[in-house]
């Protein structure tokens, strides 16, 4: 156990049982206990294999490669469709972690494996992403933004290209798209 990990665990108010007992069929597998993005991060030779998180409905382990990972019990889930490769363990109670134990300690220790063969998952590239009509004119018109949107890192352009083609109405997409504008001249992402 890490205590610098401990807050984590203690300031849980809602999931506390089940992220504790999680946090024990982790550590029974022999990974390192670390802090990343906020949340216990479980390590094999400093590479990233589980983490632990909560949400209001759920707490669950959520696998980095889980996309490589046999999953004989059916409990793997992508959390979205674009996500590539992690997938989460999802647990509404006590009873079922316990229940699961011997399943997620097998799930870690093929998890291990997994990054011990020095396996990866294959990524879509950016230009796979289907990009909106409108944000494709934007690009066309003005070339400093098509300059600058090219420089972005390729997460930085998924990011917006996933985030501008999220609602259904191209008003929306449009809006979307130009309060951004400014945010890619500038070099952020959609999040900086």
């Amino acid at each position: 156990m890490n205590p610098k990990v401990d807050f984590y665990f203690d300031k849980a108010q809602k999931w506390q049982k089940e992220i504790e007992k999680l946090r024990m069929i982790v550590l029974d597998c022999g990974l390192t206990e670390e802090l990343k993005w906020g949340c216990p991060c479980y390590t094999y030779q400093h590479k990233n294999i589980v983490l632990i998180h909560v949400f209001k409905e759920y707490c669950a382990l959520l696998f980095f490669k889980g996309a490589l990972l046999q999953d004989p019990e059916g409990i793997l889930i992508q959390q979205t469709a674009h996500v590539q490769a992690a997938r989460q363990i999802r647990f509404t109670n006590l009873q079922e972690i316990v229940k699961l134990a011997p399943a997620l300690k097998a799930y870690i220790h093929q998890a291990i494996e997994v990054e011990k063969a020095g396996l990866s998952v294959p990524l879509k590239k950016t230009a796979e992403f289907s990009m909106p009509e409108e944000f494709q004119k934007r690009l066309k018109k003005d070339a400093n933004l098509k300059t600058a949107f090219e420089a972005l890192t390729p997460g930085r352009q998924r990011a917006y290209i996933l985030h501008f083609s999220a609602p259904k109405q191209a008003k929306t997409r449009e809006s979307r798209i130009d309060k951004y504008i400014p945010q890619i001249l500038d070099g952020k992402g959609l999040n900086d």
